[in-house]
């Protein structure tokens, strides 16, 4: 396998071990260093990953407003979300406002806050009245980062509908113990997985297949260091557990890797297995 071609996703891997054990590995089986790209290029491969939507708010939680303008310039990003950005609203733990820029580096455009309304109803309003699904992804679209609260405690006071509850829990930026309100039914969750809404923990033990799930991680490492560096926590055990440092085990996971249709935890177990007969 020496001097092969090497993707993202054992680059990934590689970094969870000690860095002196990844370096013979690196040696052993001529293994390059990842090169270093542009975050606008990390964001392109999110999409050509087909990553879950969530990973574009993993981004807008680091509170860097040239992360938050990547976030603002993708298609399935709702309007509030991109007046929130452009507001300087912070989505992780940031003291607003967040500097924004107005202008697109490198290219000619500038950055204009959508219009977003809320009915005459006003935004709790609407999502009492929605009776549709569609309806109530029409009266999502005026929640803002700052509407949770509100949003969270109407449903306390009296049950939102279930189309509303559904509008609301596939945001992107509804918080967890607001989705976690709203039911936890495994249906529910099924769906919300469907929907590119998944758990850290989940996605990266249970995602199929290993490699799409490692190289949105790479690129994480460049977007969303704090969740990639939580993902690598939750991984490490399990990837010096299962191969280490044993160069054998690392060329039957490169070779494996690309084809696997399982799940990561069992392609480690798989290579451990064959590089110790």
């Amino acid at each position: 396998m020496k001097g092969g071609n090497y993707g993202a996703g054992v680059h990934f891997l590689l970094s969870l071990i000690e860095p002196k054990d990844a370096a013979a590995v690196r040696e052993r089986l001529g293994i390059q260093l990842p090169k270093q790209y542009a975050d606008s290029t990390a964001a392109q491969d999110l999409l050509r990953l087909d990553a879950p939507k969530v990973v574009w708010f993993w981004m807008l939680e680091r509170d860097d407003p040239a992360t938050n303008l990547l976030v603002f310039h993708q298609h399935t990003i709702p309007d509030v979300l991109k007046r929130d950005i452009l507001r300087g609203r912070a989505f992780g733990p940031a003291r607003e406002p967040l500097t924004v820029p107005t202008t697109c580096p490198g290219r000619s455009c500038t950055h204009r806050e959508p219009e977003i309304f809320a009915g005459p109803r006003g935004v709790i309003g609407e999502l009492r009245h929605a009776r549709t699904l569609g309806l109530a992804r029409e009266a999502v679209q005026a929640v803002g980062v700052r509407d949770w609260d509100n949003v969270a405690g109407a449903d306390r006071v009296q049950p939102l509908s279930g189309y509303t509850r559904w509008a609301l829990a596939e945001r992107i930026d509804c918080p967890p113990e607001v989705r976690a309100q709203f039911g936890s039914h495994a249906k529910f969750t099924n769906r919300l997985r469907d929907a590119g809404i998944v758990e850290l923990r989940e996605y990266v033990e249970q995602s199929r297949p290993p490699q799409r799930m490692l190289e949105v991680l790479q690129a994480g490492a460049q977007l969303f260091p704090q969740r990639a560096g939580e993902a690598a926590a939750l991984l490490a055990p399990l990837v010096r557990a299962e191969i280490g440092a044993d160069p054998d085990a690392w060329a039957v996971l490169a070779q494996l890797l690309p084809t696997f249709a399982g799940t990561l935890p069992e392609l480690l177990r798989t290579c451990g297995a064959i590089a110790s007969r």
